[in-house]
């Protein structure tokens, strides 16, 4: 099994002086690949219908990653999966690419995908609805946030893949709008940060109410103790895979700008204003002084967005789609993020 390592260092540095600064970082990242890797299989020769295949091409995928490669032949023999891979590794594909073509085989069967963020849960059923294209797949997103009453109007429809957040998930079941024992197959994505965040006995909760008889998918980038508990009670006889990489930054630059008695916001926009300042992520610390920056910096003519607690749902997706199709220069943010 191919393990990808990748290997970083983190150069900190430190200021003594109490003068107030703004301290902006510039980060190489240099990747060590200790093993080379080459794919035993290719997306053109996997067992699925051609209009996956041609939607896969489409939306450019021409190389299959690590966690792919060994994952999608697994789940396509209907095995329970157990992977190990961090955000970003393509795990996304690796499940959805073989669940869709057993969904399409066989109209009878429902997937429930359950997710720590909303903001995930969208991100996943976007990449559903491309590689689904052609193949009249239903979905629907349920997450909070948002208006309650359209996802029971979806639900109506029995679609074959639900994917949703542990709260709005438990929400429609306690109403009997969703039936978790129709679902013959389900996804943990990110299992170890649903841990984090205190959806333990939510998750537990809701796999209980499913039949036995199903194909388990679950993922996560670190296996602690609890995820390894979870996971001895959700999957029948599961094939580990993990993707295993060390992530240490070889090189960063950071620098640290004194302000002296100018104020901050106008160092900011000094700043901003350069040229290699065309896409900024600021963090803060309050929603109350993010949204106050955001209102500063929208008065000084700048492309500007924020995201934050109290944002609902819908402003939340906005920011982040604006700062991913360069239509906001700055994203203002705290932890949320």
């Amino acid at each position: 099994m191919f393990q990808q390592r990748r290997q970083f260092q983190f150069h900190r540095a430190k200021t003594f002086d109490p003068t107030p600064y703004i301290m902006r970082s510039k980060i190489e990242v240099t990747q060590t690949v200790e093993e080379e890797f080459i794919a035993k299989n290719s997306f053109n020769n996997f067992n699925v219908v051609q209009q996956i295949k041609n939607n896969i091409l489409s939306k450019g995928y021409t190389t299959l990653t690590p966690i792919q490669d060994e994952v999608i032949p697994l789940i396509l023999e209907g095995k329970d999966v157990v992977g190990i891979a961090k955000t970003g590794t393509g795990k996304t594909a690796a499940f959805l690419i073989p669940l869709i073509n057993k969904c399409f085989l066989n109209r009878n069967q429902r997937v429930l995908i359950i997710t720590p963020t909303r903001e995930l849960a969208v991100q996943i059923r976007d990449e559903l609805v491309s590689f689904s294209a052609g193949l009249n797949i239903d979905s629907v997103l349920c997450i909070g946030g948002v208006s309650i009453f359209p996802q029971t109007q979806r639900l109506r429809r029995n679609p074959q893949f639900v994917i949703g957040t542990p709260g709005r998930l438990g929400d429609l079941q306690q109403t009997h709008k969703l039936n978790l024992f129709n679902f013959n197959n389900i996804v943990l994505d990110e299992v170890d940060r649903m841990l984090d965040i205190g959806f333990v006995r939510e998750i537990k909760y809701l796999v209980s109410l499913m039949p036995k008889t199903r194909q388990s998918l679950f993922f996560s980038a670190t296996m602690p103790l609890t995820v390894v508990e979870i996971m001895r009670s959700f999957a029948n006889n599961p094939v580990m895979v993990s993707v295993k990489s060390t992530d240490t930054i070889s090189k960063i630059c950071q620098e640290v700008v004194r302000i002296g008695s100018r104020q901050k916001i106008d160092v900011l926009h000094d700043l901003l204003v350069q040229e290699q300042f065309k896409k900024v992520l600021v963090f803060g610390r309050t929603k109350y002084g993010m949204e106050k920056l955001a209102g500063d910096l929208f008065k000084r003519g700048f492309r500007v967005a924020a995201i934050h607690g109290n944002k609902n749902q819908n402003q939340r997706q906005k920011a982040l789609n604006d700062f991913k199709c360069n239509q906001v220069q700055v994203l203002l943010a705290t932890d949320i993020a």
